[in-house]
């Protein structure tokens, strides 16, 4: 007989929880991906909230790159705040993020920019981030100082991007902000076996992901846990879920960053499920963590 799933006992994420399960099956890795695609466009528009007011949004192309770029009311800081979505590198969109980067850009009053990478299967690795970096090149060779963030894939891939500006010698990243990041952690060990089957996200889920995904084994861009160092990345704010498999790769990269003489802030939301962002509006855990995160962009986009 198997364990009982975890589950956390606020009452905003236990109604958030159950609204997801109405609009995103447990299942849903098992069904063909234009219909994975679907589903989740429809919960992420679900939890959409109108944008702050007077924020000026427009897309745009970097190379071959779709973009959104976002301009609040007030612009405090030259910084500019580039957002990789999440999504397991197979859903998600400009739309799915659309008002969580509103929301972050009117906050730390500064520009954000979101990237629509390809997604898998359609397009394997290393395609996700080979777009991210070329933004990210873009907007350094115009000499803006940069603030990386990403949610679960994206916090892989922002993470990703660091490694890879500092091993090109790239100078103007300020900041990392990781969202319940995948890094690449042991499946066999630690929060993927505790919370296996955590709702919202199951390790299950995540190997689905890895595999459609097809990164190498062991390639520090893809699975940044592995990196050979990680000295000279610049600050790092990492938070993560308790009730979600890939806690502990946040907090392994956390220490690992601490270790090798990083600055980093690591918070864990207690009881939160992975993807919470989306609950920010209705769950007193959620909107605490979000306003944590804004102010740790914020900060960086002030460096």
């Amino acid at each position: 007989m198997s364990a009982p799933s975890p589950v956390p006992t606020e009452k905003g994420i236990l109604q958030f929880l159950q609204i997801c399960d109405n609009l995103y099956p447990a299942d849903a890795v098992e069904a063909p991906v234009e219909q994975q695609r679907r589903w989740y466009d429809a919960l992420c528009a679900r939890f959409d909230r109108p944008l702050p007011p007077d924020i000026i949004f427009a897309d745009g192309m970097v190379q071959r790159i779709p973009i959104r770029r976002y301009r609040p009311r007030k612009i405090i800081t030259r910084t500019i705040l580039l957002y990789i979505h999440g999504g397991g590198f197979v859903v998600g969109s400009l739309e799915s993020h659309h008002a969580i980067c509103a929301e972050i850009a009117d906050f730390a009053g500064a520009e954000l920019v979101s990237v629509d990478y390809r997604l898998a299967p359609e397009y394997r690795w290393p395609a996700q981030t080979d777009d991210g970096f070329a933004v990210l090149k873009h907007l350094l060779a115009a000499g803006n100082k940069v603030v990386l963030i990403g949610d679960s894939a994206g916090g892989n891939l922002a993470a990703g991007l660091a490694l890879r500006a500092r091993d090109e010698a790239l100078s103007g990243v300020v900041g990392q902000v990781l969202i319940y990041p995948t890094l690449g952690g042991d499946m066999d060990a630690g929060s993927y076996l505790e919370m296996a089957a955590a709702p919202g996200l199951t390790t299950a889920d995540v190997a689905y992901y890895r595999e459609i995904l097809r990164a190498p084994e062991g390639n520090e861009i893809a699975e940044p846990l592995r990196a050979s160092s990680v000295a000279d990345l610049p600050p790092a704010f990492i938070t993560v879920a308790h009730f979600d498999p890939l806690r502990d790769d946040g907090r392994h990269y956390a220490a690992r960053l601490s270790a090798e003489g990083i600055e980093v802030w690591f918070r864990e939301e207690p009881q939160m499920v992975h993807a919470w962002l989306r609950a920010r509006h209705m769950s007193d855990g959620a909107r605490d963590g979000f306003r944590a995160v804004c102010e740790a962009i914020g900060h960086f986009a002030m460096l």
